[in-house]
């Protein structure tokens, strides 16, 4: 992985974790402060709180990402020790699409005349557990990338005995 590549996807994620933590802390600070201004129509104090979550969620996954890239530019990412922020990225994916699926259910009582809306959210949460299942698909070329890697090593360790 190119420097350039590295250092553009680190500022990436610098950007966007540095925007989820400035919005996490103005909706604590409107949560705290009983400024909640609700006008009925929609239970935003809850969706306010699923925000917050949501964005715990994205900060995982993108300091995941962040250790992962860490471990390419080390060469250290086909090893055991890059399953952890994987899995870390799958369940953050996978808290999303709950967290989305709690959206859609607080969303679907007022969209009785027009349950589309609710069928094509309940949708994009199936996309988003769709995103989680192609991340375990990579997982699992990870493990067998691994597993290649630690095979390579033992008979490079028996070619070097018999030399």
């Amino acid at each position: 992985m190119g420097t350039l590549t590295v250092r553009a996807l680190r500022a990436v994620l610098v950007v966007v974790l540095t925007g989820t933590v400035f919005v996490q802390a103005s909706m604590v600070w409107v949560l705290a402060s009983g400024n909640d201004p609700e006008d009925g129509s929609l239970p935003l104090t809850p969706l306010r709180v699923i925000t917050i979550l949501g964005m715990v969620a994205a900060q995982v996954a993108l300091v995941s990402v962040w250790r992962l890239v860490s471990m390419v530019r080390r060469g250290t990412v086909f090893s055991h020790a890059a399953f952890r922020y994987v899995d870390a990225v799958i369940g953050a994916i996978v808290a999303a699409a709950l967290l989305w699926f709690t959206v859609t259910a607080l969303n679907a009582p007022g969209q009785r005349d027009d349950p589309g809306v609710t069928v094509i959210m309940g949708g994009v949460g199936l996309a988003i557990l769709g995103v989680a299942l192609i991340v375990l698909v990579l997982r699992m070329l990870l493990a067998q990338a691994v597993a290649r890697d630690v095979e390579a090593a033992q008979m490079q360790a028996e070619l070097d005995e018999v030399i």
